[in-house]
């Protein structure tokens, strides 16, 4: 059996009020707004797997790949050969 320790780390974003006063959100909402938006992009720009991107958002694999219609990201990109998506 081998254990796997796991080392999170913080990222602090300074939003203004008025930003939030224009997202109708709660600094808690927003912030989960944020994280799943911030993981579609790198997502969607091939810098992190569906799987590491998920877990950045903090959904499952399958949630992370459900929401991604949302935030108009295909789900399944086809690779290149080098591991990048293909244009």
């Amino acid at each position: 059996m081998v254990a796997y320790c796991s080392v999170v780390s913080t990222i602090t974003v300074e939003c203004p009020d008025e930003v939030l006063l224009s997202l109708k959100e709660q600094p808690a909402e927003a912030a989960k707004e944020f994280r799943i938006a911030a993981a579609m992009k790198l997502f969607e720009l091939g810098k992190l797997t569906s799987g590491r991107a998920a877990q950045l958002a903090g959904l499952s694999r399958v949630e992370f790949l459900e929401t991604a219609g949302r935030y108009r990201v295909r789900a399944f990109q086809r690779m290149s050969p080098r591991g990048r998506t293909a244009s």
